[in-house]
């Protein structure tokens, strides 16, 4: 047995699959992220998981919107969740 090639494409395996795992995640955190949280933040539910889907197909593009939605539109969405509303689009501070 080659351990050198064996070596080799468990690392391209490994490789491979994080943009997978990566859309997964995105998938799956969009999903379980409640209606009113995404209309507090002023995103698309729907949209996002279309993308996302879409881009599994397309593995660079997968990884581009999986990446997008994982470091901006998450936490955006996560912070109308928790009561952050300062950070939701359209919203304005009230004068203390």
């Amino acid at each position: 047995m080659d351990w050198g090639a064996l070596g080799s494409e468990v690392i391209v395996t490994a490789v491979l699959c994080i943009p997978l795992g990566l859309s997964v995640w995105a998938l799956l955190d969009c999903a379980r992220r409640p209606a009113w949280a995404w209309s507090l933040a002023g995103r698309s539910r729907v949209a996002w998981l279309v993308a996302i889907l879409c881009g599994v197909l397309l593995v660079p593009a997968g990884l581009a919107v999986s990446l997008t939605y994982l470091l901006w539109t998450r936490p955006a969405v996560a912070a109308a969740e928790d009561g952050d509303f300062p950070h939701t689009a359209g919203s304005r501070r009230r004068p203390s």
